[in-house]
């Protein structure tokens, strides 16, 4: 049986997030295969909760970039060897499937990502840390109320961190803070000048 819970009210109008229960796996993936060329509708599949998201909004895509673009600026400054993996589907199949945000491999590329960066401007309908977690991957950075929150993969599941494991030394206030700032271009050249 399939639950639909109302999606909330937000102030940006322009992003709906709709949570289905119950969907049977199959079913997910006859809706992505429906979407798959569609940049406007993003799924999000957690053992048999659904969430659809459309579209992305302007504030959610703004963070985005510029989380992005000051990371980039960050470990390039740094000399640290990263691939910026994007948006693409991570599967864990009969399971979990989700995008991330933003994703990157440090120090050499590979498979999967080793930080994953989600962007919640609203409210978040399904947490895609399951997801991450069963793909083992090391980190994840969340950005909520204009601030970085970092997950580290432990154990027992990911843990909230004051500091990332794989990028010690990265000052997330800083970041955060010039991520805040009306103008990317400003807040590119102020990191880099920081790093200096």
């Amino acid at each position: 049986m399939m639950t639909v819970l109302d999606p909330p009210i937000t102030e940006d109008t322009s992003e709906q997030r709709i949570l289905l229960e119950g969907v049977p796996w199959e079913r997910f993936e006859q809706l992505s295969a429906c979407f798959v060329d569609t940049r406007s509708l993003r799924l999000t599949y957690i053992d048999g909760s659904l969430e659809m998201m459309s579209p992305v909004g302007e504030q959610h895509e703004t963070y985005k970039r510029n989380i992005s673009y000051l990371l980039g600026t960050y470990l390039d400054r740094k000399e640290i060897r990263f691939y910026g993996r994007g948006s693409f589907t991570l599967k864990m199949p009969q399971r979990a499937a989700g995008e991330p945000d933003e994703s990157y491999c440090i120090g050499s590329d590979k498979a999967l990502p080793d930080l994953v960066i989600e962007v919640v401007v609203t409210e978040d309908a399904l947490s895609k840390l399951p997801l991450y977690q069963a793909l083992s991957i090391p980190e994840v950075w969340i950005w909520r109320r204009d601030e970085l929150e970092v997950h580290v993969l432990e154990q027992a599941g990911y843990q909230r961190s004051p500091a990332s494991r794989l990028l010690p030394h990265v000052d997330l206030g800083l970041l955060a803070a010039h991520a805040r700032m009306p103008d990317q271009y400003d807040a590119v050249r102020a990191v880099r000048r920081s790093i200096e």
